[in-house]
């Protein structure tokens, strides 16, 4: 792990109607098709220019390694829409999926690398809401944008 290197959860929280053509393929690249959808990635310059593209689109922050446990538990995916499960993590070389997870958090492996796992969330919409207006930024008081370890609740909130 580079000095510096954070694991981070981009939420997109918007819709796909309306959306300029070029924002909607940065999204594609990022794996984010659609509302409530999640995934993880590290802050290299070049994510982190995506994420400012797209900073009307999305939420996102520093993800905390029990967050990431409780997403692969719960919501990580198999190709075929399967669950994830233990044997199929020991397969690819991890006691467990805490272990993954620990993996995924230090960044030693990349989420959207890793072979035969879909490198997306499909969440809920968060318990008791969005905590805010979808059209505004977090810094004014909307749900948009860099949030920092307050990506943690609302995960929680979505799972």
């Amino acid at each position: 792990m580079e000095k510096g290197n954070k694991c981070l959860a981009v939420v997109r929280v918007r819709g796909t109607v309306n959306v300029r053509k070029e924002i909607e393929d940065t999204l594609k690249l990022l794996h984010l098709t659609r509302n409530c959808h999640a995934t993880l990635i590290d802050n290299r310059p070049s994510y982190m220019g995506m994420l400012q593209k797209v900073q009307n689109q999305v939420t996102w922050g520093e993800v905390s390694k029990e967050v990431i446990a409780l997403l692969l538990k719960e919501r990580g995916r198999l190709i075929g829409n399967k669950k994830l499960t233990s044997e199929y993590v020991k397969k690819l070389g991890f006691k467990s999926i805490d272990d993954l997870a620990e993996a995924i958090y230090s960044l030693k492996v990349e989420f959207n690398k890793l072979p035969g796992i879909k490198p997306v969330f499909r969440l809920h919409p968060p318990s008791k809401g969005y905590k805010g207006s979808i059209k505004k930024s977090w810094k004014s008081g909307g749900v948009t944008g860099y949030r920092g370890e307050a990506i943690n609740d609302l995960l929680k909130r979505m799972i």
